[in-house]
């Protein structure tokens, strides 16, 4: 029989993304549906299974033809269980859900399952910005901070399964509050809702002319994106927020690369729209804050995968198992 395939499943709280691919990491064949999570999302797991065998029989495929099924979930993953809990926007809060043993017994799969934002990271590693290689920082900047980090071609867990939350990184110790329950996380920064609130804040104490004062004092809603459009157009409260989001985002990144020394530091996530704008200042930021080694030997880069980093880094799971 030729090369077993994989499975990527990428669980997400409006929708999850398929794809089966080669053991070399090219995708044949794709395909999403909508998150249920009515119930305290009883039915996510069953329609999970459901679509998968639905389109190995349109596709004419068979369970044997698998070597695995990789999936990547929001929330604590306990490795020894195969469980997820405490997926808040899957309704997945206390309850722990059992995909390795369902999903393994409802479509005759083998099964690994792993945190969203680590399975994104080692889609990057993989096939995106990562170049394969052994040692890499992945942050996502979005509604939240999240991230992976990827040392001598292992994700990092720590001991309680908390390792990589790179969005709680303190950035600045009397700064915002965050949901986690403590100050000055990088994500009250970063992240874009994040972005929102500095910019809030820095547009209280601004007096200059500034387009993005006007909207924020004509009572708009703004963006990220609104912010750092208008800081390419030179709006001077848009520099000044797009300036301090970057030094801060810039400041935790380089103290990871100092203790970690990684190839690649990849950053992603709809706030990385904003493109080499944003890169450049992030890595301004980095080369001022590195230690000399690590400046002459660590690359920052924009992720290149887009939305398909978690199917592909899902499916690398069962490389690595």
């Amino acid at each position: 029989m030729a090369d077993k395939k994989l499975i990527g499943v990428d669980l997400g709280g409006t929708t999850i993304k398929f794809a089966i691919l080669t053991k070399d990491g090219e995708i044949q064949q794709k395909w999403s549906i909508e998150t249920n999570v009515l119930n305290e999302g009883q039915m996510i797991i069953p329609s999970i299974i459901d679509s998968i065998n639905h389109h190995l029989k349109m596709y004419d495929m068979t369970a044997d033809q698998f070597e695995g099924i990789g999936m990547g979930s929001p929330g604590t993953i306990n490795f020894e269980e195969g469980s997820v809990v405490g997926a808040y926007n899957l309704n997945w809060a206390t309850k722990p859900v059992f995909p390795v043993r369902d999903i393994s017994e409802g479509t005759g799969i083998p099964v690994v399952v792993e945190n969203d934002a680590n399975v994104a990271a080692l889609g990057e590693k993989w096939m995106g910005a990562g170049n394969n290689a052994d040692d890499v920082i992945f942050v996502t900047l979005g509604t939240g901070v999240g991230g992976g980090i990827i040392a001598n071609g292992k994700l990092i867990h720590g001991t309680a399964g908390a390792g990589g939350e790179i969005g709680h990184i303190t950035v600045e110790p009397n700064g915002f509050m965050c949901t986690c329950g403590k100050r000055g996380c990088l994500e009250t920064i970063a992240s874009a809702t994040g972005i929102v609130q500095v910019a809030r804040e820095m547009a209280a104490e601004y007096a200059g002319p500034s387009e993005l004062k006007a909207m924020l004092d004509d009572g708009q809603d703004i963006s990220a994106k609104d912010v750092f459009d208008l800081a390419k157009k030179d709006d001077d409260l848009a520099l000044l927020v797009a300036d301090h989001v970057c030094d801060s985002l810039g400041f935790a990144l380089a103290n990871l690369s100092n203790a970690l020394n990684p190839k690649y530091v990849i950053i992603g996530g709809g706030v990385s729209a904003a493109g080499d704008f944003l890169l450049e200042k992030v890595e301004k930021s980095m080369l001022k804050n590195e230690f000399a080694t690590v400046k002459n030997s660590t690359e920052v880069r924009l992720a290149s995968l887009g939305n398909g980093a978690g199917v592909i880094g899902a499916a690398s799971l069962i490389n690595n198992k």
